[in-house]
């Protein structure tokens, strides 16, 4: 899951940041309403986490844009403003959520999740294939009833292989969902390691990470012998 960060106040956004990350979260930060839009002219999201006080004009403001440009990804507000009006008018402005400062990161964890399921249309915390089970809000992914273990990223890199299941996602759309512009840029080949070490990992849950070359991976339930 790739998110923008869209907030001015630098400590907050660190930690928040930092929280992401450490949760298999890809996080740009942009700290003004102009450098929010520079980043979702070149970066697709899938969520977007933004305030409305910044030092350029008004989140409200960026997200009325968004929406009336076609922008469909979920968008929180994260403002210290409290009244039921600023509420409101962010709801009807097409926000997703709103989270007042000062917050808890688990708090914002949880809602990001939220909003991206309703967004998948995805009722149910569980997405399943085979006998391979992924929970993002819970952090497990299962083989049967065995829980695989998994470094963060290579548990980010199969959310996104599950829930594009059948759908070839190519190296570049990987990266983008894996790492953030202030991450340290990894070698050429980190796509494929990280591609190799999940294989093994699911090798008895009746799934398989297909290769197509030239195109990209896609993960589909292995053929049933007859």
């Amino acid at each position: 899951m790739r998110v923008l960060l869209v907030e001015d106040a630098e400590e907050l956004a660190e930690a928040t940041q930092r929280r992401l990350a450490r949760s298999g979260m890809a996080c740009d930060r942009a700290a003004s309403v102009g450098e929010a839009r520079d980043c979702l002219a070149v970066q697709a999201y899938d969520a977007v986490i933004l305030d409305i006080n910044l030092p350029d004009g008004s989140g409200t403001d960026l997200l009325r844009e968004m929406r009336a440009g076609g922008a469909l990804m979920p968008v929180l507000m994260l403002t210290a403003q409290f009244s039921v009006d600023d509420k409101l008018s962010a709801f009807q402005l097409g926000a997703d959520d709103y989270l007042v400062k000062p917050f808890d990161h688990r708090e914002l964890e949880a809602r990001l999740h939220a909003i991206g399921r309703r967004r998948e249309a995805e009722r149910t915390a569980d997405l399943e294939l085979a006998d391979l089970r992924y929970n993002a809000t819970a952090g497990i992914a299962m083989c049967g009833d065995q829980a695989l273990k998994l470094t963060r990223r290579e548990f980010a890199l199969l959310g996104m292989l599950i829930r594009n299941a059948g759908q070839v996602l190519s190296k570049d759309r990987l990266h983008e969902g894996l790492y953030a512009f202030d991450d340290a840029v990894p070698g050429d080949n980190a796509i494929e390691l990280y591609i190799a070490r999940l294989r093994k990992k699911l090798s008895d849950s009746g799934v398989e990470i297909e290769t197509l070359r030239g195109r990209g991976y896609r993960l589909a339930a292995r053929p049933q012998d007859d």
